[in-house]
């Protein structure tokens, strides 16, 4: 049996009422797709995804900054908790095989030049990273995850290295 595709979620901890709305839509529409949804397992953009993806009937990976797996966002269904505080970060990233950036401060920069370093597949939907980042970016939630769906799905076949697809 060939495993679900990850699909990491980034951004803001403290995200706007568009922006959680958008997050839940894109959660949703990976769990509908059969992704697992990776994220910080946190407030905000996390928690809106997770609920989305939850709602949905799909499985969400959260990992934790902190020590406690209790201190997650309702709809985490497998919380990892790290006790590493921001640099759980990494693990977002290097756990999924490509990732969607919603709003964003200083952690969703941090995830995005990561995965910019490793060469992880990054899009954004509206404008969640601003300028900083020459990538794909989307309008609609169903549009974003389904391009994210696609860059997973490349991802694996090439050993989750994007500097050797068409991103």
């Amino acid at each position: 049996m060939t495993p679900p595709l990850r699909v990491g979620i980034i951004g803001s901890a403290e995200a706007t009422p568009a922006g959680r709305q958008i997050a839940h839509s894109i959660g949703r529409a990976l769990a509908l797709s059969g992704a697992v949804l990776v994220c910080g397992g946190g407030s905000g953009v996390m928690e809106a995804a997770s609920a989305g993806a939850s709602e949905a009937g799909g499985i969400v990976i959260g990992f934790l900054p902190g020590t406690d797996p209790r201190a997650r966002a309702a709809g985490v269904t497998i919380p990892v908790a790290t006790g590493l505080g921001e640099m759980r970060n990494g693990l977002v990233v290097r756990a999924s095989e490509a990732l969607i950036a919603v709003e964003g401060e200083w952690g969703t920069l941090n995830e995005a030049a990561l995965c910019m370093k490793i060469g992880r597949p990054l899009i954004g939907i509206r404008d969640g990273l601003g300028d900083r980042f020459s990538i794909e970016r989307f309008v609609e939630p169903a549009a974003a995850a389904a391009r994210a769906l696609e860059l997973a799905s490349a991802s694996r076949h090439s050993g989750g290295d994007a500097k050797h697809m068409n991103v």
